[in-house]
């Protein structure tokens, strides 16, 4: 049986569209570029390079064909800026808005930053899809819009108080949209992404997501620095469900936008699991690690346990994620440890 989001790649490569991706130098972004390429798509790229590489660029076109790569034009520029805003959407039909300043504790260090690209450089963006008149625009929500909510798997009608500056600023998005909805009909989706790993994840800095950064430390025979008891779980995402996701949001049906919806697997991991599972998948990769992780404080601003219902985005988008954290890491070993030796 055909899923809808076999039978959407089909129409987007029998009928090519232009899109816009803001931050297509990142992680996730760099992933999108490359789904999007892959399929013949034409697409825009915006970036600053404050959280993006180049590097994730040239990967991208290393991995499409010559052709491919020529459909992508890319606009260096900072979201912040409304002009700029302006020039990315002229003529782009979707937007995937994905350029933002993550990481809750550079939030806490920093919040003015924090707000001033997540929060004003999402209403440029609005504003500028919105008189551009764009088909979709689809913008990265988060997982911590659920702040100190207790309840577990995550619903998307049910959030608590933030618990950070950078959750503060992704919840503030959706109340933009959702304002823009019923103040000028403009359409949005917000995907709440929880805990998205994968190739091109940036393992280096202060702010680095766990996987790469543990990845990175064991490939080195470095200690490993678990926060907290290691009992803190999270519903870890493989980057191609994100992709999925970020496709069937763009071409969703009417009942479908002006939603928010979890990005997810729903399923939980601990810390202490997510030690193990790295540990044997880098061993099945020909790299032993024997050291033991250090237990450290817990970190301030962060959600105890985290898991999401899908529901929502299966019923109403078809979204049906491919890759549990397991077989995900299985896919991403091997980029891992070519690029963070």
């Amino acid at each position: 049986m055909t899923t809808r989001f076999e039978t959407v790649q089909a129409e987007l490569q029998a009928k090519p569209h232009t899109w816009l991706v803001t931050g297509c130098a990142g992680f996730i972004g760099s992933n999108l570029l490359q789904a999007l390429l892959t399929l013949d798509q034409t697409v825009v790229g915006l970036d600053n390079f404050s959280t993006g590489y180049q590097h994730n660029l040239d990967e991208v076109q290393s991995r499409v064909t010559p052709a491919q790569w020529e459909r992508f034009r890319f606009i260096e520029g900072d979201i912040r800026e409304l002009e700029t805003c302006r020039q990315a959407v002229e003529g782009v039909q979707h937007v995937l808005h994905q350029a933002a300043l993550g990481s809750v504790p550079r939030s806490l260090k920093d919040p003015l930053t924090t707000n001033a690209v997540n929060v004003g450089g999402q209403l440029n963006m609005l504003l500028a899809a919105r008189d551009a008149q764009v088909q979709s625009f689809v913008y990265a929500a988060s997982s911590s819009t659920y702040g100190d909510h207790p309840g577990l798997p995550k619903v998307e009608d049910r959030i608590g108080k933030p618990l950070s500056p950078y959750a503060v600023t992704k919840l503030v998005n959706e109340l933009y949209a959702d304002v823009f909805a019923r103040a000028y009909g403009f359409q949005a989706v917000g995907l709440r992404y929880f805990n998205v790993f994968g190739q091109r994840q940036d393992p280096d800095g202060a702010y680095a997501a766990v996987i790469p950064k543990w990845v990175s430390a064991m490939i080195r025979n470095e200690e490993v620095v678990i926060n907290g008891d290691g009992e803190t779980s999270r519903d870890f995402c493989y980057i191609d469900n994100v992709v999925q996701a970020n496709l069937l949001a763009s071409l969703a049906g009417a009942e479908g936008v002006n939603q928010v919806y979890n990005v997810a697997f729903n399923a939980r991991t601990s810390l202490n699991q997510l030690f193990a599972y790295l540990r044997d998948t880098l061993g099945r990769n020909g790299v032993a690690y024997a050291r033991e992780p250090r237990y450290g404080d817990f970190r301030a601003g962060d959600v105890r346990h985290s898991q999401a219902d899908v529901s929502k985005a299966y019923s109403l988008l078809g979204y049906e994620p491919r890759y549990d954290i397991l077989s995900g890491l299985e896919i991403a070993m091997p980029w891992y440890i070519q690029f963070l030796r």
